[in-house]
């Protein structure tokens, strides 16, 4: 492999950006393509599939053969708030692939018997973020209902380009929210990117259903994202 390349799959994985390492089976040779790169044409629609859904692929373009390798850091879920429903859709999360972080400064709820074999940080969102900041692979899901708590990581996440933004609260708590975000100076498209009320209409009734709602539609993000003007990072 062409030194080059190499270099570029070695950042691509140390800075956590997807990358498809495009391989002509014909020519034996290689090139390095990230999301946002617009190939057009058939090439660029298999390649999209391949970012949206992790898999590699064979394809035959122009009468070569070609070996779309994707490379994904794994997807990131930050849940903002130690309450009943993150106890469930931590450990689903965590089935389905996601590396899961609760952040909570409250130390009663944070605790390691209630989340097993969870990673928990018992702090504020703004210290913890600071020292682990949020990317465009991470899901920042705030169920704390504490503006004290939950404003911060969600005006983070929007800012830091995460693929998924949900805020638990009902519809007036939730303008209530709007409100305060675009005081912060967010603007009204940045705001609309929060999902709340959170998850997929489902009907879920109870955490654990809740917590399923939640999952379905962070997948759904991941899966079907727009990945026009994704993260920033090879050069």
């Amino acid at each position: 492999m062409d030194f080059t390349v190499l270099t570029r799959l070695n950042l691509a994985r140390r800075s956590r950006v997807p990358v498809v390492l495009v391989r002509n089976l014909e020519q034996g040779t290689d090139r390095v393509i990230t999301e946002d790169e617009d190939l057009g044409g058939a090439l660029g629609e298999a390649i999209l599939q391949s970012f949206r859904s992790g898999q590699s692929l064979l394809v035959e373009v122009d009468g070569d053969r070609l070996f779309l390798n994707v490379q994904l850091p794994p997807p990131h879920m930050v849940i903002i708030g130690a309450v009943h429903i993150s106890q469930a859709l931590a450990q689903m999360a965590l089935l389905a692939g996601f590396n899961v972080r609760i952040v909570d400064p409250r130390t009663a709820f944070a605790t390691p018997d209630r989340f097993p074999g969870i990673e928990l940080a018992a702090d504020w969102p703004a210290d913890v973020l600071k020292e682990r900041p949020l990317d465009a692979r991470t899901a920042l899901v705030a169920l704390t209902h504490d503006p004290k708590i939950d404003d911060f990581p969600i005006a983070n996440a929007i800012r830091s380009g995460c693929f998924y933004v949900g805020a638990l609260g009902s519809r007036k708590t939730h303008a209530s929210r709007i409100e305060r975000l675009q005081a912060d100076g967010l603007s009204k498209d940045d705001v609309s990117r929060v999902r709340a009320p959170i998850g997929l209409n489902i009907g879920a009734a109870g955490p654990a259903e809740i917590a399923v709602a939640i999952l379905a539609e962070v997948i759904q993000s991941l899966r079907l994202r727009d990945i026009s003007s994704p993260t920033k990072i090879i050069t």
